[in-house]
């Protein structure tokens, strides 16, 4: 009990740096994808890998950074891919799901604007699962 609160705080701050590496990880792939990278612009494609590898160096470099941080440092990076993927899902006639993306992400790339995964899709745990 006594470290609870700090265990707690540990446990966010790592969710949060792996939540952020994922995304950077992931997207860097699925733009690298074949089957994605001739349906991009190759000037979005460079936008995307050049702030991926961005943050990936920042990552490396701030391993203890605060949970804050790698929020702040998720949400530029959603600030900047999410335009180019919107525009991709438009082309591509707003296909379910981002090839590449393990699973496909189904439901689309979080915010979006697709359905939420707390949707009643039914896939995946829900907040009172998890405790």
């Amino acid at each position: 009990e006594k470290y609870r609160q700090e265990d707690d705080a540990q446990r966010d701050r790592i969710g949060a740096k792996n939540s952020l590496e994922s995304y950077a990880f992931n997207m860097k792939t699925s733009i690298e994808d074949e089957k994605v990278a001739d349906k991009i612009d190759e000037a979005d494609k460079k936008t995307i890998l050049d702030k991926c590898s961005e943050v990936i160096q920042w990552l490396d470099a701030n391993q203890s950074a605060e949970k804050d941080e790698y929020e702040y440092q998720r949400k530029e990076l959603e600030k900047v891919c999410m335009p180019i993927v919107t525009k991709l899902y438009q082309g591509a006639g707003g296909a379910e799901g981002m090839p590449g993306m393990p699973g496909g992400m189904p439901g689309g790339m979080p915010g979006a604007g697709g359905p939420t995964p707390d949707a009643g899709s039914g896939s995946g745990p829900t907040i009172e699962e998890v405790d």
